[in-house]
């Protein structure tokens, strides 16, 4: 550790000191990707029930409506958890809320490869989307809150995660079926993901350090620089009290001061963020979550070759997810968004339309086109939207927020596909589904407002909606320009 200490005053230093880093490294790397390892448990829960949905369906003779429910209760759960998480986290900070949702997804998981009835899944499942609602939210906060501003795209990384878990899932599907395990193949994918989060926990237990930036805001200056220290591997000291710069605008009144994303120059982020969210939940998990399905339905084949056309399917999602952060950076998260959801609207017609009707290669080219265009463009920009557009004090809760309002979209994708299916057929549900990225991509053009085409950090954002009872903020007589006068 280098013997000059850095002088931290106020919330200000930090941010300045994390922009000026030319990466992420050292420690920093490791809690960077510690948290994307949780995201990447995330993804391997929710999709540990995709590749076998089928002989779990025989093995538990399961009605439709009873699997969408039991597909859908993931989703339905974190959509109040979101929000719970994002609280934590503002409250708390942002390790323990970690911690506790890799306990949850372990316990669940558990007691989904143990039930013996319909009821227990039901149970895991639920504890599986607790745990997918507390992590996301905090997840992609503590991601923003450890990147340089120049490097915030990088945040779409999470999405070539998310692809990788998936990919990860169905080819150990592969690997179970040559177990010739029978229809009971779907409790030995949920028994891996108990041992990847078992994993992940014990890591994030032991590596994970808060976000200085959050114990910042907090005015834990002291906290802060020890955080920092151990993070960056140099000497950094909290000023004297008389010489610390303030935290204005500070929280003081909880869940109530969340709602101010839904104010002044924050209203638009929000309807952006919560749009490109909830769009891309709604045509990924009626889509992409039952690509084992679709593969089936287009090849007519049995559980390998519709397992091994999905896998090819989801290499698409790493190859457009691990681009993301490129394309982003090219055309900022708007209008890569815009773009992404264009062309994926462009997909589901030509499946609606011409399914029946395609060669073999153009079965493969289309589904994997979706899969690209979603991942490289608006599948990871929902969640890096709200992570970069709001102060750290709102950050999590934000996330949380347009979270619950993604998660309302998954939940809803998950449970119209085999219904509409099964009531429509696959091609009319596809055309009924294209509506979704359209609408998507018209609001993406229509708000002018990209996170990373600004040189502002949300943190040190001047005239944003104020919190209530604030008595910093009142005396500082900030301007709120939305209304031209003092915020309210």
């Amino acid at each position: 550790m280098q013997n000059s200490a850095i002088t931290l005053r106020g919330i200000d230093d930090v941010i300045a000191f994390i922009d000026s880093c030319p990466g992420i490294r050292g420690r920093a790397g490791v809690v960077w990707w510690l948290a994307l390892g949780g995201l990447f448990l995330d993804a391997f829960s929710n999709s540990s029930l995709s590749a076998g949905l089928g002989p779990m369906t025989r093995d538990l003779q399961l009605a439709p409506a009873q699997v969408a429910l039991l597909t859908s209760l993931a989703s339905w759960v974190a959509i109040a958890f979101n929000p719970i998480g994002g609280w934590m986290a503002d409250r708390w900070g942002r390790v323990r809320p970690l911690v506790l949702a890799k306990l949850l997804a372990v316990v669940g998981a558990v007691l989904v490869v143990l039930a013996s009835d319909y009821a227990l899944i039901l149970v895991g499942r639920f504890l599986v989307g607790a745990a997918y609602g507390i992590d996301f939210a905090i997840a992609m906060a503590v991601l923003a809150e450890f990147t340089p501003a120049r490097l915030k795209s990088r945040l779409n990384t999470w999405q070539g995660m998310w692809y990788v878990a998936v990919c990860s899932n169905l080819l150990l599907a592969l690997l179970f079926h040559s177990w010739d395990v029978g229809d009971a193949i779907w409790r030995y994918s949920v028994a891996a993901t108990a041992v990847v989060g078992l994993a992940i926990l014990v890591l994030q237990y032991l590596f994970l350090v808060e976000s200085p930036i959050w114990l910042a805001r907090r005015e834990r200056l002291d906290a802060a620089a020890q955080a920092m220290a151990r993070i960056y591997g140099r000497a950094f000291s909290a000023a004297p009290p008389a010489e610390r710069v303030p935290v204005t605008n500070q929280a003081r009144r909880g869940l109530a001061n969340v709602l101010l994303i839904f104010r002044g120059v924050y209203l638009p982020r929000t309807l952006l963020a919560a749009t490109v969210q909830i769009a891309q939940s709604i045509q990924y998990f009626a889509v992409g979550w039952y690509l084992p399905l679709i593969s089936a339905a287009l090849f007519g084949k049995g559980f390998v070759y519709a397992t091994t056309g999905a896998l090819v399917f989801n290499l698409c999602g790493i190859f457009g997810g691990f681009l993301s952060p490129l394309i982003g950076r090219r055309l900022g998260l708007r209008r890569a968004s815009a773009f992404g959801f264009a062309a994926v609207f462009a997909m589901l017609l030509i499946l609606g339309l011409l399914h029946g009707k395609m060669p073999m290669w153009a079965a493969v080219v289309v589904p994997s086109l979706f899969i690209l265009f979603h991942s490289g463009g608006p599948g990871a920009n929902g969640k890096s939207l709200s992570s970069l557009s709001f102060r750290s004090e709102l950050r999590a809760g934000a996330n949380g927020i347009i979270g619950a309002l993604g998660s309302t979209g998954a939940a809803l994708g998950l449970l119209i596909f085999p219904l509409f299916r099964a009531k429509y057929g696959l091609e009319t549900t596809f055309l009924i589904l294209s509506v979704v990225p359209l609408l998507a991509s018209i609001v993406c053009f229509s708000i002018d407002w990209d996170p990373t085409r600004t040189t502002v950090h949300p943190d040190n954002e001047p005239g944003a909606p104020q919190f209530e009872d604030d008595p910093c903020a009142q005396r500082s007589g900030l301007v709120h320009p939305a209304v031209g006068k003092s915020a309210p």
